[in-house]
């Protein structure tokens, strides 16, 4: 996996390549299991280099399947499997793990949205972070270095995971100091950065946090799509941004996003045009793009091929 630096470097490409047209990326196609909120997506996308004849092209794609009921079960929730094929020949030339890809990834894009859109002030920032799974995690070491000295509140249903969290976040470079809450609502008060990645949930589980318990400027950054922003927040906003405009469009149709507005700009469109922090809360809100796991795909396989890692596929 690339440095932070590096990571956050490959998630405002990606961002961007949605919005300029070089990347290519249809809405997540995808089957439910039975298991309560379970999924299975697969996400094919392709991000177009320089080269007339495709060679710095990437090309792949990813099946992830997700069961939130595994939780409890001390299984994990998320599995995922990522495969990069030749640009001109298409033949697969990498199959990674995508578990670690999926994290890393989604919390550099949250690194991405936080450096733009917190809130500024003359003090190091306050940060909630909802769910202390392997999202939880995967944005530590992000908020370190995107906001120096933040001071973290974490909150989990399992009050275990949630120290076993802010332990972790004590420990890492660039925050200052972290702790637990008792509840969802303690945590997220007077939070600069609110950062939601619990478990996805059954419909009737979702958008639990209201406006109500924001600080008026707050960024919220919800990576369980809405199973704790809820569409009032999203409708108050100064500003609702997503990752990726069709996917929320398709996802919203689908009613994971009920009573949700449409959002004014998506991450790259924002990048691309300077848009300015307004005053007030602002949304920015990914569901996870597959382009993401392909971008950070090739620099992981990259990397493999330096250091002689893994074991060469037959063309």
């Amino acid at each position: 996996m690339p440095p932070v630096a590096e990571r956050l470097r490959l998630a405002e490409r990606t961002l961007v390549a949605l919005a300029d047209g070089t990347g290519e990326l249809p809405p997540k196609i995808g089957v439910h299991p039975r298991a309560a909120a379970s999924f299975g997506h697969a996400m094919p996308a392709r991000l177009a280099g320089d080269r007339d004849d495709g060679r710095d092209d990437l090309l792949g794609a990813k099946w992830v399947v997700g069961f939130p009921t595994n939780g409890p079960a001390g299984l994990r929730t998320i599995h995922a499997t990522v495969v990069l094929n030749d640009p001109r020949y298409g033949w697969p030339v990498a199959i990674l793990d995508g578990a670690p890809v999926t994290a890393q990834r989604t919390a550099a894009v949250s690194g991405v949205a936080t450096a733009r859109w917190a809130p500024q002030r003359d003090r190091p920032l306050r940060v909630a972070i909802i769910g202390a799974g392997v999202q939880g995690r995967a944005h530590l070491a992000v908020l370190g270095h995107v906001l120096p000295d933040c001071r973290l509140r974490i909150f989990d249903r399992h009050r275990e995971r949630a120290a076993a969290l802010a332990e972790l976040a004590s420990a890492t470079t660039g925050i200052a100091a972290a702790e637990t809450a008792d509840d969802a609502r303690t945590a997220i008060a007077d939070a600069d950065v609110v950062v939601t990645c619990a478990s996805f949930a059954p419909a009737d589980q979702r958008q639990v946090m209201p406006g109500s318990w924001l600080a008026a400027d707050a960024l919220v950054v919800p990576v369980d799509y809405a199973t704790y922003c809820s569409a009032e927040v999203a409708r108050s906003a100064a500003a609702f941004l997503v990752d990726e405009r069709a996917q929320f469009l398709a996802n919203r149709d689908a009613a994971a996003f009920d009573d949700y507005p449409d959002p004014a700009a998506t991450f790259g469109e924002a990048i691309l045009t300077g848009l300015p922090r307004p005053d007030g809360v602002v949304v920015a809100m990914h569901l996870g793009v597959g382009l993401a796991d392909v971008v950070f795909g090739a620099a992981i396989l990259a990397t493999a091929r330096e250091r002689g890692i893994g074991l060469d596929l037959e063309q």
